[in-house]
């Protein structure tokens, strides 16, 4: 009996972790925040082309200098692709450290082509706290006595609607291929 119920439990855990990970293509909701070079950035920017994201921060000690790594990659091989019109979006998750001085600076050591890579900033902890969530199924939370934040390690895949079409590993084992073959198609 013990046997059957386990199975049964890790089944819908299973279940639910499928539902989860599905992309419902609907839009994402409007942003206006302030990227690396202190100007306004939004949504609005973005419409019209594909663009892939994540959530980061620059004092991060674990896995976001290896998901920057892995989007400076990602970065290469569209420009090597010929994808022109290909954006790319990383969201601070620990803004009041993350200013435009130090995220451009972080931009830099993992040579970000700023005309499409945009890092983000400018908003409250609650705020990303909140949007994080809501919008890419992913948890953003900074604990009071520590000051690395617990974020999920995905790439997000955007059509030229703002729709959420793709999610892949961030931070290891990245499908490459997989990816570019989805952003030809959202093209």
């Amino acid at each position: 009996m013990k046997k059957v119920f386990s199975v049964i439990f890790i089944s819908f855990i299973l279940i639910l972790s499928a539902c989860s990970s599905q992309k419902s293509g609907k839009p994402i909701e409007d942003f206006n925040y302030t990227d690396q070079d202190g100007k306004p950035f939004g949504l609005k920017d973005l419409k019209g082309k594909v663009w892939v994201s994540d959530f980061v921060f620059t004092n991060c000690t674990t896995v976001c200098p290896p998901m920057t790594m892995n989007m400076s990659d990602l970065q290469e091989k569209v420009k090597e692709k010929g994808l022109d019109d290909v954006h790319f979006v990383s969201f601070s998750v620990d803004p009041e450290v993350d200013t435009p001085e130090v995220l451009k600076k972080y931009g830099e050591s993992f040579g970000a082509d700023f005309s499409r890579w945009h890092f983000l900033t400018g908003y409250s902890q609650e705020e990303i706290e909140d949007y994080a969530p809501k919008n890419f199924k992913t948890v953003v939370k900074k604990p009071r006595d520590d000051d690395q934040v617990i974020h999920g390690t995905s790439f997000y895949l955007f059509n030229k609607d703002g729709e959420l079409i793709g999610e892949y590993p961030g931070d290891k084992k990245v499908p490459f291929k997989q990816i570019i073959k989805d952003i030809k198609a959202a093209l």
